[in-house]
């Protein structure tokens, strides 16, 4: 039986509460997963869910469903739209809903006048890099600009000792 992608909307405000909770859930998806460390989550230095105020002053929230399953936190770095947080709950791993906020979050920054889009992720975690490849993105080999300042703070709060991390950036065009 095929699964059918949840809507994808604007966050509304009732929707902040339960993201948290809802990122906390997806970052248990990385336990165990080649690139990533070598023990369970539980162990695993991620720096703690985003609050409700924090992700309530987003630059902009998709989410997936209602009540959601994913959401995708935008900001702007060096200019250009950025993918600061994808997640998207174990439950619904694998049925697409990660693709789909990031069309829409690729659809909403062409809309916005953006030119790129950047993000930074786990080189080798099946569902990071290389998903993100399968979307249009390629590696910045060396990040400058306020984009170098994101991977080094990423560095400074230790996600770099969990495994391989990657710039990653996608030019836009009205088809793409």
């Amino acid at each position: 039986m095929r699964r059918v992608v949840p809507v994808i909307r604007e966050a509304a405000a009732e929707d902040l509460l339960l993201l948290p909770a809802l990122e906390a859930a997806s970052d248990t998806l990385l336990a165990g997963m080649p690139g990533v460390g070598d023990s369970g989550v539980d162990s695993l230095p991620l720096p703690p869910p985003a609050s409700a105020a924090e992700l309530g002053s987003a630059l902009h929230l998709l989410v997936a469903g209602t009540p959601p399953v994913g959401f995708a936190r935008l900001e702007e770095v060096d200019g250009q739209a950025h993918l600061e947080q994808l997640s998207v709950h174990p439950d619904a791993a694998g049925a697409g809903v990660g693709r789909a906020l990031v069309e829409a979050a690729l659809a909403w920054a062409r809309t916005q006048g953006y030119t790129s889009m950047t993000l930074c992720t786990f080189a080798g975690v099946p569902f990071n890099a290389p998903f993100y490849r399968s979307c249009g993105f390629t590696e910045v080999l060396s990040p400058r600009g306020e984009l170098g300042e994101l991977r080094e703070h990423e560095k400074q709060l230790g996600l770099d000792a969990l495994g391989e991390r990657v710039a990653m950036r996608v030019e836009l065009s009205p088809s793409n």
